[in-house]
């Protein structure tokens, strides 16, 4: 690479010279050295114009999904700059040239297994701000009550509680969640059935450990939650997308030839991203599927509790359930969206043959702990405080997500598209294309708006665009705020569209005079 071959041609030839698909080396992180390698070096220079992410994604016959993950990694590494309305340029770097270099780590020190679930990580934020989805109202947490709670119940700890644990949890927390669960959400189980887990997260990864091996396949709902997705990657399963329409993952669009599922992970209650729910029907031809594979299907019910105008629909385990271990679905549920993140408590309804090995397990890989804490969480649902904290919570979100709407108003006059919203933390916001997507993400990052891309929870392509907008962790105002933002940066985005494409036009709509030119998206 020299000083010479900086036009963003010369940079599109370099790279692709460069690249080695056949390696090991995922293709998003090789992208991504090249690029810092030449800019560190000075091979490209402060200022220089940097091929647009569809641009670099077409010329080196990469996903656009690649290119941004290394764009996006050199952008908060302060190596590249996001000018709004031109493009990506090389920052300059002259004010650090004279602090000592930081040591470069040892080549390899991550896995190839590693690497790749690295690359499933991008899409985590830090910054809690508006748009952020999955992040609860903080700010509704009767975090008083709660502390006097944790205080008596760190006093009275039983001496036992010090000690290495292998019941599954607390019984008094099981007995109350299966009491909760029973009557409102229509699970079948009993206080033995439950193992409480660090979160849904650590509950994905004791599935993938004690019910699959390596290459089995789990089919994943597109677009799907991350989180899962992650977990499944990472345990070396063969994740096989299946496409979600009106009514949630429809089986009968899983891709021709993929191998029979040992896992079938859903979201029924509320379809994360897309937000759609499952009817009846669709949840009784999905068991059997199920039955007909001998799969387990796993059931992820996140946030079924905030409802606005829809009723409770029945848990896939309250349809399946059967005697003995007949049943085969496997509940999965968090406090991290009722209550907070924070807390780390999670739980898994099992079938009672799977209960003791989850449990024993859960006591070797991870370890239980924290008694106190289920000790007063189990008293706050006991006393019915955490059933009065849900019903304040889905009033409070009604009215978020109203604030929201309305701040969005004038662009939904002129074509956004937003999602039902009957239920859940989050609408999602249809977008035309990769490039009106990608252009709201660079216009966001300017101003430190966190915006979610539809594109990032789909695992292959076709990616629809779009932007996932939570509205549960942020005040009114704040929504109020960031909403009308968007709803001006989107209006701006689509009068220079039609400005642009007007332009290209000649009198009266018709196509200009002269020789006719190839029109592409750029």
């Amino acid at each position: 690479m020299t000083q010479r071959a900086t036009s963003t041609d010369g940079i599109i030839d370099a790279l692709a010279l460069r690249l080695l698909p056949r390696t090991k080396t995922p293709l998003a992180r090789q992208l991504y050295q090249l690029l810092r390698d030449w800019i560190q070096r000075g091979e490209l220079s402060a200022g220089s114009r940097l091929p647009s992410s569809r641009r670099l994604a077409r010329g080196l016959s990469l996903g656009r999904n690649t290119v941004l993950a290394a764009t996006e990694r050199l952008i908060a590494e302060g190596l590249v700059e996001s000018k709004q309305g031109a493009g990506l340029f090389v920052a300059d770097l002259s004010p650090f040239a004279a602090l000592p270099a930081a040591p470069r780590a040892a080549p390899g020190h991550v896995s190839t297994r590693g690497e790749a679930l690295l690359e499933r990580c991008g899409t985590l934020s830090e910054r809690h701000l508006a748009f952020a989805p999955g992040v609860p109202g903080l700010d509704l947490f009767p975090h008083a009550q709660w502390q006097r709670l944790l205080r008596r119940h760190y006093r009275q700890a039983e001496q036992q509680w010090l000690a290495y644990q292998t019941q599954g949890g607390l019984l008094a927390l099981r007995e109350a969640l299966c009491d909760y669960l029973t009557l409102s959400r229509a699970v079948r189980c009993r206080p033995e059935q439950i193992v409480i887990t660090q979160g849904a997260q650590q509950a994905f990864e004791l599935v993938a450990q004690l019910l699959t091996d390596r290459g089995d396949s789990v089919w994943m709902e597109e677009p799907g939650y991350g989180g899962a997705q992650t977990s499944f990657l990472a345990a070396g399963l063969d994740v096989v997308p299946v496409p979600v329409d009106d009514e949630g993952i429809d089986p009968a669009r899983r891709p021709a030839g993929s191998a029979s599922p040992t896992l079938i992970y859903v979201t029924p209650s509320h379809q994360y991203p897309s937000g759609v729910t499952m009817p009846v029907p669709r949840r009784l031809a999905l068991l059997e599927q199920a039955a007909a594979h001998g799969a387990w299907v796993i059931e992820d019910d996140y946030d079924s509790e905030f409802r606005y105008d829809i009723p409770p629909a029945p848990s896939l385990q309250g349809l399946a359930a059967g005697p003995g271990d007949q049943a085969r679905v496997i509940y999965i549920g968090t406090f991290s969206k009722v209550l907070y993140p924070a807390l780390r408590l999670g739980y898994i309804v099992l079938p009672e043959a799977l209960a003791p090995s989850f449990r024993l397990a859960q006591a070797r890989l991870h370890r239980e702990g924290h008694y106190p804490i289920q000790a007063a969480l189990a008293e706050f649902i006991q006393r019915g405080d955490f059933s009065r904290h849900i019903a304040r919570m889905r009033i409070s979100y009604r009215q978020r997500q109203a604030c929201l709407r309305r701040a969005l108003a004038p662009a939904v006059a002129e074509g956004l598209v937003l999602s039902s919203g009957h239920a859940g933390m989050h609408l999602v916001a249809e977008l035309e294309s990769a490039a009106e997507e990608e252009a709201l993400m660079a216009k966001a990052r300017l101003v430190g708006v966190t915006l979610s891309p539809l594109s990032r929870y789909y695992l292959k392509a076709p990616m629809r665009a779009g932007l996932v907008l939570g509205y549960a962790g942020a005040t009114d105002d704040a929504i109020l705020r960031a909403g009308r933002w968007l709803a001006h940066a989107w209006l701006d985005l689509k009068h220079s569209n039609s400005e642009r494409q007007a332009l290209s036009e000649g009198p009266g709509g018709a196509v200009g005079h002269g020789p006719a030119k190839a029109r592409t998206l750029g």
